[in-house]
């Protein structure tokens, strides 16, 4: 079984992030969540190297 308090975690910072729904998040497969967490992850790690190098459009995230 899945460990309640990563499941917590994994809800929390895509709905932190995207404003999801609770319901949505959990409706989704665990190999998603994980792949969302993921990409906003890789989306901050780039916006913060960016900002050590200066300003930033949102299309170059992309």
């Amino acid at each position: 079984m899945y460990p309640e308090d990563k499941l917590f975690e994994e809800v929390s910072f895509i709905a932190y992030y995207f404003h999801w729904s609770k319901e949505e998040i959990l409706q989704m497969p665990h190999w998603e969540r994980i792949k969302w967490c993921e990409e906003i992850s890789k989306i901050n790690r780039k916006v913060s190297e960016d900002k050590d190098e200066g300003s930033i459009s949102l299309l170059d995230l992309l």
